[in-house]
């Protein structure tokens, strides 16, 4: 059989401990033997990340810039712990939040849904997309502790250090704490566009909430910038593709949410999203089964594997001893990165195999073939269910492809 060729390049990016592993058993068992693979590769497991002072990182971005699409494997921020084990020179910092910053990227997640693993909120019968600003709020916050007789405030100076206004916070009668947390008029309106660019695609409408009745100047510019994205350059866009931008309050998105059937995306503030996103994937499944693409607002594209390293497995694989992981998100990264090179390059028979590699994974699971981990959360009539190891599982993908 002739392999499926590609023209231009989508960038590798490796990663760390099983996920690493569950990386070249996809690559040779899945992939290699149908598609002739042309990667630019990165080396992102955390030894090469120190030796290059975390300089792969940044390089691996700017080819996703370069190159337009990228597939990235889970990879390790380091603590304390991980210093010490890898004797690493310092504690570096995310590789993720490095893309992200990069790329100026909005991360999107989605639940893979399988026939017999149902969601706990039963009327979700199509996926939830949830899209996180990534940027601002508690996670780019100054916070202090304040003892009783100080006062904070807000003040804000100009460029030559003059000051420009003045806001009393509050006046500590007791010991406090404070914190400052700020945003960017051009990073909301990125992931507005982010989002909007996202819908379009994938023709699915928008849903975003705010509290602008209590924060009448931070949320309610964040509720101003997307309302006015909106008007002035997608409203037509989205009335042709039969789709809609709801804004409404926070609490009242969760409601509405919660008595839907699914099917649309879902923005949130980073905090938000940070909370969401979890319980999203929790009341699908299980993170093992959720999609994630990081879409910058140019049209570049990183898909990835919406979970860890999966570190516990690994010690005990490289004792010798059976695994049984779940590799279907990882699957899910390969697939979304070659159907979008495909889609690029007007290579349809790239986006078939992709769309064909998802659907055989889908109907191994069906069929009661899975990891350890889906076997409690499987109900089918008829069907039995047998656990495969890590390797098994994507050895019975590959009969069906």
């Amino acid at each position: 059989m002739e392999k499926i060729r590609m023209t231009t390049p989508i960038v590798e990016m490796d990663g760390d401990e099983m996920t690493r592993v569950l990386w070249q058993w996809i690559k040779e068992l899945l992939i290699e033997p149908y598609v002739d693979l042309k990667t630019e590769y990165y080396d992102l497991g955390l030894p090469e990340r120190d030796k290059t002072d975390d300089a792969v990182t940044v390089a691996s971005a700017e080819a996703t810039k370069k190159w337009g699409v990228a597939v990235k494997c889970a990879t390790i921020t380091p603590n304390a712990q991980r210093v010490e084990e890898y004797h690493l020179k310092k504690m570096w910092k995310s590789p993720n939040g490095t893309i992200r910053r990069i790329l100026d990227g909005t991360v999107f997640r989605a639940p893979i849904l399988v026939k017999g693993i149902t969601p706990y909120v039963p009327g979700w019968t199509q996926p939830i997309v949830l899209a996180r600003h990534a940027y601002g709020d508690i996670y780019n916050s100054v916070e202090a502790k304040v003892k009783g007789g100080d006062t904070a405030y807000i003040v804000v100076c100009d460029g030559e250090g003059k000051e420009v206004s003045r806001q009393t916070i509050h006046a500590f009668k007791g010991d406090g704490i404070v914190q400052g947390v700020h945003n960017l008029d051009a990073s909301i309106a990125s992931f507005a566009r982010s989002c909007f660019n996202y819908a379009l695609d994938q023709k699915i409408p928008v849903w975003f909430g705010a509290k602008d009745t209590i924060s009448k100047t931070y949320d309610h510019r964040f509720k101003d910038i997307f309302n006015e994205i909106y008007a002035s350059e997608y409203s037509a866009k989205f009335e042709e593709a039969g789709i809609y931008f709801l804004y409404t309050l926070i609490d009242d998105v969760v409601a509405r949410v919660m008595r839907s059937q699914g099917g649309m995306l879902w923005a949130c503030k980073n905090y938000d999203g940070d909370v969401m996103s979890d319980m999203v994937a929790t009341a699908y499944g299980s993170l093992g089964m959720m999609s994630s693409v990081l879409v910058s607002p140019d049209g570049k594209y990183e898909y990835e594997a919406d979970h860890g390293t999966v570190t516990r497995h690994y010690y005990r694989h490289l004792k010798g001893e059976e695994t049984s992981t779940n590799s279907v998100a990882t699957i899910w990264a390969w697939t979304g990165a070659l159907a979008k090179r495909g889609e690029l390059d007007g290579n349809q028979s790239l986006v078939d195999f992709a769309k064909k590699l998802e659907r055989a994974t889908i109907d191994t699971i069906e069929s009661g073939y899975m990891t350890g981990d889906l076997i409690p959360m499987f109900h089918r009539d008829g069907v039995e269910t047998h656990k495969l190891n890590s390797r098994q599982f994507l050895e019975k993908i590959a009969e069906k492809l």
